[in-house]
């Protein structure tokens, strides 16, 4: 029997030409890239989201944006990457945006975003850091808003202006809407109106809802008589206003004259008219006019207050009527007046016993006119 020789060198070429046939050649090289699988015994710990976080809101001008994490540690001998992500949802199954292979910086790591966000919504990020072979957990996520900003301007006061004289106390004032941009909810304004440009001694302030184009309301309680008056606006949505106004100056009537005493008892103070309203146009300034009998005789009951003022209004050429209530009951302390259009009001009575009684107008939302000829004096 014979035996055949074999050197060394022929078992090595036939061992690596063996595991170049089976595709099993592995480096010993940590740092090689054809390393295969994890490095046993290596560990990375996940980064830490820096900027932006916890809800922060970044302006749509703002971007694109940046985030920043703080790096992680390992205990392997490769180098890491960052690979980063953008979601809509927490659980990262819209994901918008993704990078890896982002190198690191001196101590944190910072990736601008190639393109700007969606404005008006939440969006999370999150990272994790990678070895080649080994990766680290993700890092918790954090989260921050796109927004556009709301920006209210100035509202323009254009009724009254220009130091006009009114001809009522109770006059209609119209404001140029403000400009906005961003999602401004519904808009109001604020009206003050004072004794001076510093408003400092402001009469009244009043809040008003605004209507397409321009804003217009009549004065809902009664300005001094006499005054050279300020007004001025500004604007709010709830969570956002804007600026006061420029301020405008007009001037209220002067107060109509005091009333006389009604030595019959039976009519009120009205010059040659049986203490009865003269005749003229259906305004507010002449329905306040309304004088009647004393006061006791007005003021026995609500009721005739009401009905006495309707009779005398009536009587002073006015459409006037009762008010009906959103309950369905017919008040018996508000009426209703046809002045460009049915108005409703509470009414009140001003006066000294003995004396005739003025009647005061205080103007309410919603009217439901219901037909009563009054009670005559």
């Amino acid at each position: 029997m014979r035996f055949r020789a074999v050197s060394a060198c022929s078992l090595v070429l036939s061992a690596l030409t063996l595991a170049a046939c089976t595709g099993i050649a592995k480096s010993e090289n940590a740092l090689s890239p054809t390393l295969a699988g994890p490095i046993p015994g290596v560990f990375i710990s996940p980064p830490t989201p820096l900027d932006p976080k916890d809800g922060r809101s970044i302006e749509f001008a703002s971007q694109p944006i940046a985030l920043t994490l703080q790096n992680t540690s390992t205990n392997g001998p490769r180098p890491l990457t960052y690979t980063f992500e953008v979601a809509t949802d927490t659980g990262f199954s819209n994901v918008l945006f993704a990078r890896d292979g982002v190198p690191p910086g001196d101590g944190r790591t910072t990736l601008r975003l190639p393109d700007a966000l969606g404005t008006g919504r939440t969006y999370f990020w999150r990272a994790r850091a990678k070895d080649g072979a080994n990766d680290s957990a993700y890092s918790g996520f954090a989260h921050f808003n796109i927004v556009t900003p709301i920006v209210i301007d100035k509202p323009i006061p254009r009724i009254p202006v220009g130091n006009v004289m009114l001809d009522s106390a109770l006059p209609r004032f119209t404001i140029g809407n403000a400009a906005r941009s961003g999602p401004v909810g519904p808009m109001r304004y604020i009206v003050e109106v004072a004794g001076s440009d510093s408003f400092a001694d402001r009469y009244v302030v009043w809040t008003i809802g605004e209507q397409p184009g321009q804003t217009t309301f009549d004065a809902p309680s009664a300005l001094p008589n006499g005054k050279q008056l300020f007004w001025r606006a500004r604007g709010f949505d709830g969570g956002n206003e804007g600026p006061w106004s420029d301020a405008q100056v007009f001037r209220t009537p002067a107060p109509p004259p005091p009333l006389q005493p009604n030595p019959g008892g039976g009519g009120g103070g009205g010059v040659g008219t049986g203490g009865h309203i003269p005749a003229g146009a259906p305004t507010e300034a002449r329905a306040q006019q309304v004088v009647f009998g004393t006061e006791a005789a007005a003021e026995d009951a609500a009721e005739q207050l009401l009905l006495r003022t309707i009779w005398h209004l009536q009587l002073a050429g006015f459409q006037a009527a009762r008010q009906r209530n959103p309950s369905g009951l017919i008040s018996k302390d508000k009426l209703t007046i046809n002045i460009g259009g049915w108005r409703a009001f509470d009414i009140y009575s001003l006066g000294v016993a003995g004396r005739a009684t003025t009647v005061q107008f205080f103007e309410i939302g919603g009217t439901n006119p219901v037909p009563d000829p009054g009670i005559k004096d």
